[in-house]
């Protein structure tokens, strides 16, 4: 199963730092995800980034080993 760890928003939307996943690739993963956490979530993840170990993500076949983290970034404010 692949981890999923919310960081800011993304946590709070999702009601946890992290769960885990089952799923083949980055599109179904992201919609088990709106599925499970509703409309606030689905609205987090259209603004964030997706790093998949480590590295930015957006196509939606990309595969995933059952092992593979995947960080969800929302927009911070300042910097």
């Amino acid at each position: 199963m692949a981890t999923v760890r919310f960081f800011a928003a993304a946590a709070e939307a999702a009601g946890t730092e992290s769960e885990h996943v089952e799923a083949d690739d980055l599109g179904s993963l992201l919609a088990d995800l709106r599925e499970r956490h509703g409309a606030e979530l689905t609205r987090v993840l259209a603004l964030s980034t997706v790093l998949h170990d480590g590295q930015y993500v957006a196509d939606p076949a990309l595969p995933l080993r059952h092992d593979a983290v995947l960080d969800v970034l929302p927009p911070f404010a300042g910097g």
